[in-house]
């Protein structure tokens, strides 16, 4: 059975552009998130969702509530959508990372360097791509409410890009992104979508 996997960005909070929020807590939506989360459950009001996933973090679950309650489902937590772990820069302002070296390194050579204490963006994307084979032919169609960096990884492993070009993909807050995931073929039929508009009407679901 072919499984529609629907990635949203978390809404907007005051580290962004500012400081890495990585894992830490009590990091929440800002009063644009909370506006952007409540658009996203109207931009998602006509689509067939029976399962919505996200990860741990405050400002990813405060983005699935309002989708919840739309479609009158709870949102199941997963680990394996949880935010790239960053160790020793979480909290740390982007201007005091610039100029060094392994900071340098790792936004150049994502796909083999990882921050002090942390975690390779190989090891992102295979936790997330595991999760979604495991998920397959249990939904018809899943919402997952996620960072960004899980998003371009998933995206980039089925689009064919190397990680380090990932950057080459813009994943903005509260933005839409879709795989259509099959037993033996995929597709990405939307990529960075606004979360704002019209409620989102999706052609019908080709099948191999």
């Amino acid at each position: 059975m072919t499984t529609n996997f629907l990635f949203i960005r978390h809404g907007a909070h005051d580290y962004l552009g500012r400081a890495i929020a990585g894992r830490l807590a009590g990091v929440h939506l800002n009063e644009l998130g909370r506006q952007q989360a409540e658009h996203l459950a109207e931009k998602l009001s006509l689509l067939p969702v029976d399962a919505i996933f996200s990860g741990p973090l405050e400002r990813v679950r405060e983005t699935a509530e309002p989708i919840c309650r739309q479609f009158g489902l709870s949102s199941q937590v997963d680990e394996g959508f949880t935010e790239i772990g960053l160790g020793g820069w979480e909290d740390r302002p982007f201007t005091e990372l610039a100029g060094e070296p392994l900071w340098d390194r790792f936004n150049r050579f994502r796909s083999s360097t990882a921050a002090d204490g942390g975690e390779l963006m190989l090891e992102v994307q295979a936790r997330a791509v595991r999760k979604l084979i495991e998920l397959r032919g249990q939904y018809r169609f899943v919402v997952i409410v996620t960072h960004g960096d899980v998003v371009r990884a998933v995206m980039a492993h089925f689009l064919g890009i190397h990680l380090d070009l990932f950057f080459r993909l813009e994943i903005d807050p509260a933005s839409l992104s879709l795989v259509e995931l099959g037993d033996d073929f995929a597709r990405v039929r939307l990529l960075n979508a606004p979360g704002e508009g019209s409620p989102l009407v999706l052609p019908a679901i080709r099948h191999q």
